[in-house]
């Protein structure tokens, strides 16, 4: 249901992109990070009926169980009310950062915008240095992004890749609107293309 609905909404919004950038907007939209996080915006792992060895274990964190919650979710609200309100939702859910990463090269993955950025006004690549806390079944990662050695962004994240994107929005953001390293709000955990 999530899939036909971005699609759906994909093609009739942005009629001139190629098909190959329509499926990597899509694909930007439509994974399990980005499920896993609206799951977790909206509070659905308060409302997960688990087990006591689950539970003690920090399943209402888990990015996987959290995922598939929000696709029952969706599928619940399709089930009950047709596909008037599955698309509803959906695009109430999903439409700003549709429209974000279809604005050009990167979308919502800004690790590949700071690359390009970098390369292209700086003449070098960001470095990123990641650190993880927390046990296994709730880890959690710190990154920092560098260019040219100096600290250009910081984030957290479920997942190494999260923070990253999260270090590299931050980043980005602060070169494009000032010019320079840091200058930015420092940016929570990213909610999308993690």
């Amino acid at each position: 249901m999530l899939g036909l609905v971005v699609t759906d909404h994909l093609f009739r919004t942005f009629p001139t992109l190629a098909e190959g950038e329509l499926a990597k907007v899509r694909a930007s939209v439509v994974n399990a990070g980005v499920l896993a996080d609206l799951a977790g915006e909206l509070g659905i792992g308060d409302a997960l009926a688990l087990g006591k060895g689950e539970a003690a274990s920090g399943g209402r964190e888990k990015p996987s169980i959290l995922s598939d919650a929000m696709e029952a979710v969706i599928g619940a609200v399709y089930l009950d009310g047709g596909w008037s309100a599955a698309n509803d939702l959906v695009l109430a859910l999903l439409e700003e950062r549709i429209a974000e990463a279809a604005t050009g090269p990167g979308g919502q993955d800004y690790k590949t915008r700071l690359q390009e950025l970098a390369a292209q006004r700086l003449d070098t690549l960001p470095r990123y240095d990641v650190r993880e806390s927390g046990p296994d079944h709730a880890k959690r990662f710190s990154a920092t992004v560098f260019i040219n050695d100096e600290e250009c962004g910081t984030g957290d994240g479920r997942s190494k890749k999260q923070a990253e994107q999260a270090a590299a929005k931050q980043a980005w953001r602060s070169l494009t609107t000032t010019g320079e390293c840091g200058a930015a709000e420092p940016e929570a955990e990213v909610t999308a293309g993690a």
